[in-house]
């Protein structure tokens, strides 16, 4: 779906758009100091914000700080003194979620005592939430559905629309399932735009107890909450079944059939992008729920590209690594896809002209070294590129020697075509409403990876997050760099793969294999 809510979530229904990158290691730097504001200068600075607020824009920020309470108390008192008002704080690892509608806000605040970074999450106002439409998927019709129906039933013990699914058979998931189905002690969390668990095929593996609508930074976890707004928000429910559809005889199956899946919404209902401050709220709400592993298949809006020399963009980087660091520390593995422009990750420059995307985007060339995609390139996150059934990169899908861990099914409509009952290269999975569609991009590759590491999981129940990330490696085959590809017939290569039959650009360490997991 080129945002998905069509490019985004890099899942695609026609041909593929955008996506995530890059590697880093840092350090917020410490602001400089200056005085407080006392409790009555902070009441006539709000009085002041709200005078201001009838003429400016609302925005959403994080600011950073260090974790102690003193200086958490006092960073608030700050932000009421500058105009802004606490949606909540993350005291755990210092960040706090705050509105304002003061246009110097984030400069203020990045000079004051114990603020380590400070920045807007958005380059467009707040406004009140609505629906938009996206692009249709390619949903299975009754006839399709009974002739792979019939295809299913010559193999004892699959799912009534197994056939279609290439996909299982690729990295060896349907055998697995016979060997180990997975421990409904390991959950995968969801982290997209709502599953819809009154789906047959979800229902019996859903964990409402992990679940939440992170949207605005908030976790909440009202009855239902996590469920996507209206039928068009499919990604997550896609991305859901792809990872533990249950093998219950009713549709498809998924990599891990016998785990948890929950979801944690964090789709904005105007727009359907990914703030930070929502995926910050997911990946606490994760770890604080006992959650295994999340999937990502997303980047964090509003940049494709957050890069560590612009204030505002620093501070994202900031207040997402530090809410999955958080998550990690507390066992929670993170898998993420790398993304579907079909940019090599460890070139020196990349051309973007689609940030900000929540306004008008600017033509920009940036390092991705130093500009970064958020959250497959933060460190220990897993970082997936997608495959076709022949076990070739697909055309879209982005990738770079040393970014690139793992690669997986992810769909290749255009080059790669399955002898299946539909011949359809992408990905079959659930959808709301009891029904299945086609997918395809990294959003499908990520899941089947996650799939693989909640069997991993279960098979090492106590291996960290680190463990599981080398064992995913260890298990993986790797086809190693194709002679050439040149997937059109014009005579050039439409990406090049660096690396050996180890390790090497299109697969990192290779195309993750369930049946080795369970075996191994």
């Amino acid at each position: 779906m080129a945002h998905l809510r069509s490019r985004r979530r890099l899942a695609l229904a026609v041909p593929v758009a955008l996506s995530l990158t890059v590697s880093l290691g840092f350090l917020p730097a410490t602001a400089s100091a200056v005085p407080q504001a006392s409790s009555t200068a902070a009441e006539r600075a709000n009085e002041q914000a709200t005078e201001r607020a009838t003429d400016a824009p609302g925005l959403a920020y994080v600011v950073n700080t260090r974790t102690d309470r003193r200086t958490i108390a006092s960073v608030e008192k700050a932000v009421a003194a500058a105009g802004g008002t606490v949606v909540i704080t993350y005291d755990r690892i210092g960040v706090i979620v705050v509105h304002s509608a003061n246009p110097g806000f984030a400069q203020e605040m990045r000079a004051v005592r114990g603020v380590q970074s400070a920045g807007a999450t958005r380059t467009a106002p707040l406004v009140p939430a609505g629906t938009t439409d996206e692009g249709a998927a390619d949903y299975v019709t009754a006839e399709e559905a009974a002739r792979t129906r019939a295809v299913s039933a010559r193999t004892p013990g699959s799912e009534p629309l197994e056939a279609d699914q290439w996909d299982l058979r690729a990295i060896g998931a349907d055998k697995a399932a016979q060997i180990n189905p997975g421990s409904r002690k390991v959950t995968v969390a969801v982290i997209d735009t709502g599953v819809d668990d009154s789906h047959p095929d979800l229902e019996p593996n859903f964990s409402a107890a992990q679940s939440a609508n992170c949207v605005g930074g908030k976790a909440d976890t009202s009855e239902g909450a996590w469920r996507p707004y209206t039928d068009e928000d499919y990604h997550g429910t896609h991305v859901a079944g792809e990872i533990a559809a249950a093998r219950n005889g009713i549709g498809v199956a998924g990599v891990a059939p016998g785990v948890k899946v929950a979801s944690i919404k964090v789709s904005d209902p105007d727009n359907g992008l990914f703030y930070p401050e929502n995926v910050v709220c997911a990946f606490v709400f994760a770890a604080d729920h006992g959650v295994e592993i999340t999937n990502n298949s997303y980047y964090v809006d509003p940049w494709l590209y957050n890069c560590m020399n612009d204030p505002d963009q620093r501070a994202i980087v900031d207040a997402v690594n530090r809410a999955q660091k958080y998550a990690q520390f507390k066992g929670t593995l993170h898998v993420s896809s790398a993304g579907n422009s079909n940019h090599d990750l460890a070139s020196d420059a990349i051309d973007d002209a689609s940030s900000p995307n929540d306004t008008t985007p600017v033509e920009r060339t940036i390092d991705p070294s130093e500009c970064l995609d958020l959250p497959t390139q933060l460190p220990g996150v897993v970082t997936v590129s997608a495959t076709g059934v022949q076990n070739l990169k697909s055309y879209y899908s982005t990738y770079g020697k040393g970014v690139v861990d793992v690669a997986a099914p992810g769909g290749d409509g255009r080059y790669q075509t399955p002898d299946t009952p539909s011949k359809n290269g992408r990905i079959l999975s659930t959808m709301p409403n009891g029904q299945y569609a086609f997918l395809q991009g990294t959003s499908m590759a990520a899941p089947h990876v996650a799939g693989v590491a909640a069997l991993l999981k279960s098979r090492y129940p106590w291996a960290p997050p680190a463990q599981l990330q080398a064992l995913l490696k260890a298990q993986a085959n790797n086809p190693g760099c194709p002679e050439s590809y040149d997937q059109n017939g014009d005579g050039v290569q439409d990406a090049t793969c660096e690396g050996g039959s180890r390790v090497n650009g299109f697969y990192g360490h290779g195309i993750v294999d369930a049946l080795r997991a369970v075996k191994r």
